[in-house]
């Protein structure tokens, strides 16, 4: 189950998901761009997570059995997100037999990955990462994927997931470390949800903790929270210095809620992993613009995305406003769709969503 590093997507944000044209196309992008991996795991897929005991429609099933085709034909990982919603709180006979019979219908589905995700959960309780290593161990007992990650309740140094899910307890990260097989992996978000940073200190202190190098889930550019779901996050990977590949086990991306203009981030995280010691943030986000987007699109979004990225659409007036969608209307692509769907509102906050 030991996997070398790789940087990849896992799609595991709230609010509108991508269509699934998106998600297959995203095998032709990840591919050219040094990706290893893309995880499957909206929030909006509740069979993944408040459902999970319900069989996927068909119609899904169908679908999922597709994108996995997809990837693999792409020779690109192909991955699953469950999260199976607080069962560490009665871990009893029925629910082990439910899981089981959730792991069986993934396993048609012939992930690569599959991640174990315990976030967004309620915490405070009695024996969590006992009973959490349970149910993981559990899982990958059954599961026919190759590497398994799990997400904590607790993936962050940021208080402000106790404030939110109740106080973690005592020794949770150095008892959840010590049950978990050492070949499996770890999310960590960082020293916050959405970090702006990966030191070097950091990432060491908290391998120490996990007993293994932390596997980075990368809250950037996802905008999905209230208030970052009025901002388009386009620009360039930054404090994300290459040396991460020696530090850390993975690092998976978590995009915004606009599939195609997150492939413009994302091409620069393939820049300063390829170009090291090289990489220009600026240079790099003018690069992905230019190499991704129509000329007289690339043009245009490069004068706006100051616009777009630091004021947001409250910082944009409605006439403006008015003139931005008329703009962006005349220039098709699918990039200038989702800058007009945003400006048009159509990318609605989930309060599910409860981490800014």
């Amino acid at each position: 189950m030991s996997c070398s590093f790789a940087y990849g997507v896992i799609e595991g944000f709230y609010g509108r998901s991508w269509s699934w044209k998106i998600r297959k196309a995203y095998a032709d992008f990840l591919k050219a761009n040094g990706f290893g991996f893309y995880i499957y795991a909206p929030k909006a897929d509740a069979y993944l997570r408040r459902k999970w005991r319900e069989s996927w429609p068909e119609s899904q099933a169908k679908n999922l059995m597709r994108l996995a085709s997809v990837y693999a034909d792409k020779g690109v990982a192909w991955g699953i997100g469950f999260s199976p919603f607080e069962i560490y709180l009665r871990f009893d006979g029925p629910a082990r037999q439910a899981l089981e019979e959730k792991v069986r219908a993934i396993n048609r589905f012939n992930p690569d990955i599959l991640c174990v995700l315990l976030d967004d959960m309620k915490g405070d309780v009695p024996r969590l990462a006992e009973t959490q290593a349970e149910v993981f161990q559990h899982i990958a007992d059954l599961s026919t994927a190759r590497r398994f990650i799990l997400c904590p309740t607790y993936y962050t140094f940021d208080p402000i997931l106790e404030r939110i899910f109740g106080d973690m307890p005592e020794g949770y990260w150095s008892e959840l470390g010590k049950r978990i097989d050492p070949a499996a992996d770890i999310f960590w978000t960082g020293p916050r949800v959405c970090s702006t940073e990966y030191p070097e200190r950091h990432l060491k202190d908290v391998a120490d903790r996990l007993g293994r190098k932390p596997f980075i889930w990368d809250n950037y550019p996802v905008n999905d929270s209230e208030k970052m779901s009025r901002f388009l996050r386009l620009g360039a990977f930054e404090n994300r210095p290459h040396q991460m590949s020696e530090w850390t086990a993975g690092h998976a991306v978590n995009p915004m809620n606009q599939a195609w203009l997150s492939q413009i981030p994302l091409k620069t995280l393939h820049a300063s992993y390829t170009l090291k010691e090289g990489y220009l943030p600026g240079q790099a986000f003018v690069d992905a613009v230019e190499s991704l987007c129509p000329p007289e699109f690339a043009r245009e979004l490069l004068d706006d995305a100051p616009v777009f990225q630091d004021r947001g659409l409250e910082g944009i007036d409605e006439k403006r406003k008015g003139e931005l969608v008329e703009k962006y209307e005349s220039l098709p692509s699918p990039y200038s769709e989702e800058i007009v769907d945003w400006l048009k509102g159509a990318y609605e906050f989930d309060p599910d969503c409860l981490t800014d």
